[in-house]
């Protein structure tokens, strides 16, 4: 019995460096087989340095006497860049990190933590889903986790990384979190090759089946990260442009850089082709057009025709779309809507203006778009920005034909302010396309001249339909620039609405297009 306060430090001390590592050397030989880092050093590898305040380390499971400290996860709060955050790591170690009760409340916890005092939650994922042995406990602390997402869901910034193989419920709690981070030795599935062979008779190779790369390309991650200190690096980036919380306002970095216009700058105006088939990298425009040539690009690895990501406007955070002339020429299709879709509801949750910058054909069309629903995804991607109050300007500095010139930051959808460069073309369609419906007949009757005359109505659509002078003189477009002025020009414009109060009118929720 210890009855003098030196042997309750030193069984203190005890308990807590069994608490360190739970499972003994076992445990740290597994980890160094397998090159991974534990559980604790995975948080400190995301924290600034000295600032993780562990809760819950000396948790684990009643009335079991060989139950370990901690039930497989390490939870707490620390600091990123200074400011708050929330974090949860799974131990791989101990019952290969699945969910039992002990592990539930203790995530359950600092869930509630981030919500109450209004923080980024964090979730470090390498877990083997719901613990087997807890039969429906284990089910049901799952969904008490999944409960506990709504109050932090728009409120606070929710972020997953996932490590090693995540299976079952533990790639259902991160796909509701707003990012989606893995490293590409990671996986992501529901059930393992093992258990579909079994069940269905499919052979399928884990790769195949939920490596990061292809999760990447189904749209349930966001970014694919070389390893696990890139992918922490990527997540303190991101946050760098989030607020806290909803209710606040995120970092102002360096305000007031380059008043006015640079050599960078001039440089578009010589930029685009003369050609309007001629591709470039859309990246080349956004370096330049926002503060520092920094852009923070999120979901780089799918659905190249659409960028998304963050930059900084005079110091302050907004999200930018952009058509990509590189993929598709920038069309729109099924997965580049949801991916903008997805990226806008982001940027309206946390109060973060858009900037959409435009060059796009239209849709794609063709049977394999229609089977996979572009319609409704595309409306999604309407939808959210009709949805979004936060300001919006839009830039068009090539083709805005069609459906694209709708959905890519039209005034009609409640864009506040639109520019075009002067090598704009707006229109219903291409040249090409719309000479083919117009002139049908007197191409048909032209016969051998047909060429020549299809030139001249391509060249006639070009000079004087096809252009941003007919939306500037029917108010569509609110100002034609030299292009070498954007940055300033987009910066007067977001300095204009930063204070504007939009009217919400109160419902219980919109009814999202699935």
């Amino acid at each position: 019995m210890t009855s003098t306060t030196a042997a309750k430090l030193a069984e203190l001390r005890e308990k807590l460096d069994q608490a360190k590592e739970p499972a003994g050397e076992k445990a740290i030989a597994k980890r160094a087989k397998k090159g991974i880092p534990s559980a604790r050093q995975r948080i400190d590898m995301l924290l600034d340095p000295g600032t993780f305040v562990e809760i819950g380390a000396l948790v684990r499971a009643p009335g079991d006497p060989n139950a370990l400290y901690g039930d497989g996860v390490v939870t707490g709060h620390g600091l990123i860049d200074g400011r708050p955050v929330a974090v949860f790591s799974h131990d791989q170690t101990v019952f290969g990190g699945t969910v039992g009760e002990m592990f539930g409340r203790k995530v359950a916890h600092i869930m509630e933590f981030a919500a109450d005092i209004g923080c980024p939650c964090i979730g470090i994922n390498d877990s083997g889903g719901a613990r087997v042995q807890d039969a429906v406990t284990s089910l049901a602390w799952y969904a008490e986790l999944g409960r506990r997402q709504e109050p932090l869901s728009g409120m606070c910034p929710q972020i997953s990384v996932i490590l090693g193989k995540c299976a079952g419920g533990a790639v259902y709690a991160p796909i509701n979190t707003d990012i989606v981070v893995a490293t590409e030795e990671a996986y992501m599935f529901v059930t393992g090759p093992d258990v579909i062979k079994s069940v269905t008779g499919e052979d399928v190779s884990l790769h195949d089946l939920g490596s990061a790369r292809k999760q990447a390309e189904y749209g349930n991650v966001h970014h694919v990260a070389a390893d696990e200190k890139a992918a922490f690096e990527w997540v303190r980036k991101y946050l760098s442009y989030m607020p806290s919380n909803c209710n606040s306002a995120p970092p102002v970095i360096n305000p007031g850089l380059e008043p006015e216009v640079t050599e960078d700058d001039r440089a578009l105006d010589v930029f685009m082709p003369d050609s309007d088939n001629a591709g470039y990298d859309m990246h080349d425009i956004l370096l330049r057009i926002f503060d520092d040539g920094e852009f923070h690009e999120l979901t780089a690895q799918t659905a190249n025709n659409v960028i998304v990501g963050f930059a900084r406007v005079d110091g302050r955070p907004v999200g930018v779309v952009a058509n990509q002339p590189m993929v598709l020429s920038g069309a729109l299709d099924a997965a580049s809507s949801d991916k903008a879709s997805h990226f806008i509801n982001i940027c309206n949750a946390f109060d973060i203006p858009l900037v959409l910058v435009t060059d796009t054909p239209g849709f794609l069309p063709g049977l394999e778009q229609e089977k996979i629903g572009v319609i409704k995804r595309g409306g999604r991607f309407i939808f959210s920005y009709v949805c979004a109050s936060v300001p919006k300007v839009t830039v068009v500095v090539r083709k805005s034909y069609g459906g694209g010139y709708a959905v890519m930051g039209s005034k009609q959808l409640g864009a506040d302010i639109n520019f075009a460069w002067p090598t704009a073309r707006i229109a219903v369609m291409g040249a090409e396309g719309a000479v083919s419906i117009m002139a049908r007949k007197q191409l048909a009757e032209a016969g051998e001249n047909a060429p020549a005359i299809r030139q001249q109505f391509i060249d006639f659509y070009n000079e004087h339909v096809a252009t941003p002078w007919i939306a500037a003189e029917r108010g569509y477009i609110d100002a034609v620039i030299e292009p070498s002025t954007t940055r300033l020009e987009i910066r007067k414009a977001l300095r204009l609405l930063r204070d504007r109060a939009p009217e919400r009118r109160p419902r219980k929720q919109h009814l999202f297009p699935i």
